[in-house]
């Protein structure tokens, strides 16, 4: 099979193709074709060394996939061959506390990954894609499909006359703003690009502000609420966004931090985090269950991922690139099968 693998971390140039010997499933595993791959920020930081956790040089990179079972190991009785599966992002992480070899686990940073044409492992560790998606759409959601179910469900899931805030047009955020609208929640969104505006006011956003006119933008969101504030921000940029997600957000409302998009560390005010009357939880995608929960609620909502590009398996570099340039709105694939 071929396989794509980063030699170092130095530059995109270490990213390349492999001849290896394919995987055979053992007992309890299947083997998957892989048909689709989609590419997250934290692939990324890890080529940059933005990536707050160990990352291993030399192993099969991203998280997240969508393809077909094409052999079962002994054992296997929860799939067949010809099943279409995605992989789960934590893939031993099955519900409840997360176990202790979460990190160790991690695609792409210490375990071999999904670029690659054939992947062996455990049954326990895919879950069906949902009917009526493609593989490209597919493969979307254990990470950034995941994240955004996570951020909205919770101890307090968002519902109809909530309101949501989402920072951005990248793949968490794009979620989050489809799958909110789904349950009749009202989604406020922040964005610098007039154009992306426009996109995310036609997905359903009700109001966007622009964050570079407007740098007091947590204002301006809570404004747009009466002033009572938001009842969730699905908080992607970190230290850069924080202290305005403290301002938008609504006494006894939620921040739900995923991510470190932003470069900027101007340091959290204790004092408005303490004032603000808000709980603040810390998203680490989510477990095995939750993907099956949101399997449903794809299929029975008929919601389609939005996929800003797809890029054919011999261009993985450039679409790593695409997805650096930080021009496009959803999620990136790259299609590995037909």
């Amino acid at each position: 099979m071929k396989a794509y693998r980063f030699d170092s971390f130095d530059s995109l140039d270490e990213l390349r193709v492999r001849e290896e010997a394919d995987p055979a499933p053992q007992r309890g595993e299947v083997l998957v074709r892989v048909h689709a791959v989609s590419l997250n920020y934290r692939d990324l930081a890890m080529l940059r060394g933005r990536y707050p956790r160990k990352c291993v040089p030399g192993l099969i990179p991203t998280s997240d996939a969508a393809g077909e079972i094409v052999a079962v190991g002994e054992g296997v009785q929860a799939f067949r061959r010809g099943d279409r599966v995605i992989g789960a992002f934590h893939p031993r992480w099955f519900g409840g506390e997360a176990p202790s070899t979460v990190l160790t686990d991690s695609y792409g940073a210490e375990a071999d990954g999904w670029l690659c044409e054939l992947k062996a492992l455990s049954q326990e560790a895919v879950v069906r894609l949902p009917d009526g998606l493609t593989y490209e759409e597919a493969s979307t959601l254990p990470c950034a499909g995941l994240t955004a179910w996570t951020a909205l469900a919770g101890p307090a899931p968002i519902r109809a006359g909530h309101t949501v805030l989402i920072q951005g047009s990248g793949g968490v955020s794009v979620f989050a703003l489809q799958l909110a609208r789904a349950v009749g929640a009202r989604v406020i969104a922040t964005t610098s690009n007039p154009a992306k505006a426009d996109q995310l006011t036609a997905l359903g956003a009700a109001a966007v502000v622009n964050y570079v006119d407007d740098p007091q933008w947590g204002k301006s969101v809570r404004a747009l609420t009466g002033g009572r504030g938001v009842d969730r921000v699905v908080e992607v940029g970190g230290p850069g966004t924080i202290a305005q997600s403290l301002r938008a957000v609504a006494a006894g409302g939620e921040i739900a931090s995923i991510g470190f998009l932003s470069a900027e560390n101007p340091g959290i005010d204790f004092f408005q985090l303490k004032t603000s009357g808000a709980s603040f939880r810390n998203i680490a995608v989510g477990d095995r269950a939750g993907l099956l929960d949101l399997t449903r609620a794809v299929a029975a909502s008929g919601l389609k991922p939005i996929i800003d590009r797809v890029f054919p398996f011999e261009q993985a570099r450039e679409a790593f690139s695409h997805l650096e340039g930080g021009t496009h709105l959803g999620k990136v694939v790259i299609r590995v099968a037909g």
